[in-house]
């Protein structure tokens, strides 16, 4: 059991609150003093349990200085190794400490996986068994600085390290303790260049809003953004609806505070709750011994975003219900509350009412989750800004690959404005990075589109049924047209498959501006 004392800084105070439990027979592993003045102590006692404190508290709280006793689930060491661990653990480069004799300290799992071993067996590994051509730390000797960019051979792979050299006080030579050694792939710093320059646009400037549709919704969503409660966005898969949740996040109060996300699909009940709530010490079998922080924990004064919170099981729907209810949550396997404030961002591509209806989603947490809700429509429905959208992920992959600039024909893009996109966005970005690399001249044409026919388009998805009956069949006239055009690529073609004029169908082209015709 681990306690938690508020006492006064006093010499002594120590001994006098150790000695009640020497008397009762029980043992003190280790204590530790934080507080900001020295005014809190924290002691592990293994074997002291519950009806033991207490008949001990009465006199635990005796001692002169002593103002409280309370349980805690973790030391502030263990507090500090678990939230270094999550760190260290959400870092997808290889990251080692290693001490000055270049054996290997710490290490995350990523460097595990590169140098072929488990993480525990990484500590005191010589770091000279796999990098033969420097000795690391002499360069941390003789530099005394940051090293970024130093190229390494290891394993047969080429990396690109940055060190950071440690101190146990002053900067100099004397006071070295190691270095921190993070491994970039030379071979992907392309692509870590290309996920810098997406960073460049942060929040809603990083949403393209070529559609009159889409840019309402970012209207919608920048208006809500800033208040304080939970939001609901809804959607499709592939509409963008976590890097909407992100804007919502940085334009907030709580933009400089963290943001976690957690897919709620996919993950067994366990898993998901330990992820969200976390453990406390020895909760099952196999847990870590110092337990583990939930990403509510991690969050702390940001924002957590729940993607597909539809599929979350009944008992997680309770816990998240209490904790929007009093911000109150316990561990797995642990009597303390802890309470937090986060806010909540919901995601879903399901109908949450009819889960209701259905009794497969609790009503009470669907209004709790809908407080603040925005729909973002399919990319089928906002085909009126695909060629502007289209332009911009064709930059973008251009830009990833290293490759020239192609422009896009006429024929792509009523290729493109012809498609259902079932995926949308996210797909629509994939079939131009495919079509870039595969492209070897200077524009883009229909058959580097490798558009799969999964999914049925619906009737009238994406027709504006406003208006009046000319306008509807208009737009469905012009979408006839944009998906046949690419298949028969001149008016002549067109018109025998349509069994029309050929004149009729260059003027109707030429009217809603496909192909060459349009020109």
């Amino acid at each position: 059991m681990r306690l938690k004392f508020h006492c006064q800084n006093r010499i002594g105070i120590l001994r006098d609150i150790v000695a009640h439990f020497a008397d009762y027979g029980l043992n003190v592993s280790r204590g530790e003093v934080g507080g900001d003045q020295g005014n809190t102590i924290y002691l592990f006692v293994p074997n002291l349990l519950n009806a033991q404190l207490a008949t001990l508290r009465p006199r635990l709280e005796a001692v002169p200085g002593v103002f409280s006793v309370k349980r805690v689930s973790l030391m502030p060491s263990e507090r500090r190794h678990l939230e270094l661990d999550a760190l260290l653990s959400s870092l997808s480069d290889p990251v080692m400490s290693i001490d000055m004799d270049g054996r290997i300290v710490a290490a995350n799992r990523a460097a595990g996986q590169m140098l072929g071993v488990r993480v525990d067996e990484v500590p005191g590994l010589s770091l000279d068994r796999y990098v033969h051509d420097i000795d690391l730390p002499d360069l941390v000797r003789r530099n005394n600085a940051r090293v970024n960019g130093l190229r390494l051979v290891l394993k047969d792979a080429i990396y690109l390290a940055d060190i950071a050299p440690l101190h146990t006080e002053k900067d100099d030579v004397a006071s070295l303790a190691g270095a921190v050694v993070t491994l970039h792939r030379a071979d992907r710093v392309g692509e870590r260049i290309y996920h810098v320059q997406r960073q460049e646009l942060r929040g809603f400037e990083a949403i393209f809003q070529a559609s009159p549709r889409l840019a309402a919704v970012v209207h919608e969503a920048r208006r809500m953004a800033p208040l304080d409660a939970p939001l609901l966005i809804e959607g499709e898969t592939g509409t963008g609806k976590e890097l909407l949740a992100r804007a919502c996040h940085l334009a907030s109060p709580r933009g400089q505070a963290p943001f976690m996300a957690l897919n709620c699909a996919g993950l067994p009940e366990s898993m998901a709750e330990t992820e969200l709530f976390g453990y406390a010490p020895g909760a099952f079998e196999g847990a870590r011994p110092e337990g583990k922080l939930g990403l509510l924990e991690l969050t702390a004064g940001g924002t957590i975003f729940l993607d597909e919170v539809g599929e979350m099981s009944p008992r997680l729907q309770v816990k998240l219900l209490r904790f929007l209810q009093d911000g109150g949550f316990r561990r797995v396997g642990s009597d303390e509350e802890t309470y937090l404030d986060v806010r909540v961002i919901c995601a879903t591509q399901q109908d949450l009412p009819k889960l209701c209806a259905e009794g497969r989603f609790r009503q009470d947490l669907y209004h709790r989750l809908n407080v603040l809700s925005v729909h973002i429509p399919p990319l089928r429905d906002c085909l009126d800004g695909i060629e502007e959208l289209a332009a911009h992920f064709v930059d973008r992959a251009a830009r990833q690959i290293g490759c020239r600039l192609p422009s896009l024909s006429p024929a792509a893009v009523a290729r493109l404005a012809g498609y259902h996109w079932p995926g949308n966005v996210r797909q629509l970005e994939n079939v131009l990075f495919q079509a870039v690399s595969l492209c070897e001249g200077d524009e883009l044409l229909p058959q580097h589109l490798r558009l799969p026919d999964v999914g049925q388009a619906p009737g009238l998805a994406g027709v504006d049924l406003e208006g009046s009956l000319g306008d509807i069949l208009g737009e469905v006239e012009r979408r006839v047209l944009a998906a046949l055009y690419p298949e028969f690529p001149s008016s002549r073609l067109l018109a025998r498959r349509l069994g029309v004029s050929h004149t009729t169908v260059a003027n109707k082209l030429k009217k809603h501006g496909l192909g060459d015709e349009s020109s």
